[in-house]
Parts: C-alpha cells; structure tokens; sequence
C-alpha cells in the first residue's frame, strides 16, 4: 500500500486546541494531543514541529458556525487560526463544519464509561475532550473525500 500524505485535524478552542492525525494511510484519524495555548508564537511554534514529525501537508480546522450556518465568534477564530497555518506552514487547509462535534464527542465518552470530572490521572475529560473532538473532525474529513 501507498503511503498518502498526513492530514493533521484541529478543533480549536481559546485555552486548548485538540490535535489529531491521519494514519499513514489516510484511511483513519488518531487523537495526538491537547495542546495548551500560551500565545500565538509558542502555540505555533508547538504546532510546527508536529506537523514536520508527523509529515503533515494538509490541515482541517473545525468551523464552529452557529446551527443556522452563521459564523459565530468562534468560527471567526478557528478561521483565522486556519489562515494562520496557510501562511505560517504552507499547508493546503481546509475549514470543516463542525457544529454539535463537541456534543457528539462528549456522547462517546459518556459511551465509552469515561466519568466526567477529574480522572485518576487527575486530567478528566478536559484533557481528552478537544482530541475526541479533533478526531471527529480529521474523521468526518477523511471518509467525505473517500466518498468522492
């Protein structure tokens, strides 16, 4: 089989965003991290080298547009962010609808037995949650162009 170029996903919050990658193959998408924002040039810097580690070309950043389709806020953010990365890195980005993933992210947890609040490990929910959401997003990407 062919290795295709990796495809990150992001679901981009104001304190964390949630990264995931495709697998070599560009058939499924992986939770990778949680990154935790501290600034523009820090969380971009973050986000460079994981993109070289991981042979990533091609980035899908969730748009958080409101259920009637209008951009929210937030979309106003996560589009920037995409900008961001089309200019910093180079990279082919693509803006992905992703309105009731985080909704829908939170069902899977719930499903898999993971509790809300604090785990053992003293992260919980909050750690994993914007991976969950990245995946589903990067997912939802990868099984669309599939289907073309």
């Amino acid at each position: 089989m062919e290795q295709v170029a990796r495809i990150a996903g992001f679901d981009v919050g104001d304190r964390r965003i949630g990264i995931a990658v495709s697998d070599p193959l560009g058939y499924t998408a992986q939770p990778l991290f949680t990154l935790h924002r501290t600034g523009k040039r820090a969380d971009m810097k973050w986000v460079g080298r994981m993109l070289r580690k991981h042979g990533v070309q091609e980035a899908v950043v969730g748009n958080p547009l409101y259920m009637s389709g209008d951009v929210s806020p937030q979309a106003l953010k996560a589009q920037a962010f995409a900008e961001e990365l089309r200019q910093e890195f180079g990279l082919t980005v693509h803006l992905w609808d992703e309105r009731l993933t985080t909704t829908e992210a939170h069902r899977y947890l719930d499903d898999a037995g993971h509790a809300r609040g604090p785990g053992a490990d003293g992260v919980g929910r909050k750690g994993i949650i914007d991976q969950v959401a990245a995946v589903l997003i990067l997912q939802a990407f990868l099984d669309a162009r599939a289907d073309r």
